[in-house]
């Protein structure tokens, strides 16, 4: 059947000379891969710009349930880009995230609150001004939400916080997934902070680089395929 849909490009494969295929996480069907003719040549309409991670699209689709490949008709951008594709740190963070959500979101089914949050989030992205150091940290605690392992809040007690069953507690847990002390509450503030608030989040370089190494830890104890991310790196050296 032929439908149009809004898209959020995640990754991006030259197949052949004239064809690519894309991963987008799609507002009607969940993830999906579509084959993309012409991205690579000059006079195509599909500017291969387009098809960078992270790039809102409006697509025109011929979607069959199954098929691991889907064909599409038309796609051009839904949502311009301000800054992420001018600013050496914004267009960082959204390959990280990018990558990010191409080993996360593996479901097919759609997901309209996820969506909105990834379309929001994007956006976010794009006009902040203040707080873009703490953005990713904030953006990966609030996806694990979505992903079904949000770590549980209910306390007041910080002292140690487990990484393995994603609770805060006073006594140290009886394997070695964990955060102690300062690592823990600040892995609580950022947990309870939001995009309007991250500003206020103040970490030292190398605290921001443990809560990161802290985070992605805690992905994968939960999702055991995720890792390799090959943009960590990169994000790592951002705010030194």
């Amino acid at each position: 059947m032929q439908v149009k849909t809004a898209g959020i490009v995640l990754h991006s494969l030259k197949h052949t000379d004239s064809t690519t295929i894309i991963t987008v996480y799609t507002h009607q069907f969940g993830r999906a891969s579509y084959l993309v003719h012409g991205a690579n040549k000059k006079k195509s309409t599909v500017r291969s710009a387009l098809l960078q991670p992270l790039t809102i699209v409006d697509m025109d689709v011929f979607h069959t349930p199954g098929k691991d490949i889907q064909r599409i008709k038309d796609i051009h951008v839904g949502k311009q880009f301000s800054y992420i594709p001018f600013d050496f740190v914004k267009g960082s963070l959204a390959l990280f995230i990018a990558e990010v959500l191409f080993r996360t979101l593996r479901q097919t089914e759609p997901d309209e609150t996820l969506f909105s949050f990834l379309d929001n989030s994007i956006q976010q992205l794009d006009y902040c001004e203040i707080g873009i150091a703490n953005f990713h940290l904030v953006f990966l605690l609030k996806l694990s939400r979505y992903l079904g392992f949000e770590p549980n809040t209910d306390g007041d007690t910080y002292r140690y916080f487990d990484l393995m069953n994603g609770t805060f507690q006073m006594e140290k847990p009886l394997h070695m997934h964990y955060l102690f002390s300062e690592m823990a509450e600040s892995f609580n503030k950022v947990l309870l902070a939001d995009y309007s608030t991250m500003q206020d989040l103040v970490f030292s370089r190398s605290l921001r680089v443990k809560l990161l190494e802290s985070i992605i830890e805690y992905y994968r104890l939960h999702i055991p395929e995720f890792h390799g991310l090959n943009s960590l790196s990169v994000l790592q050296s951002l705010f030194d």
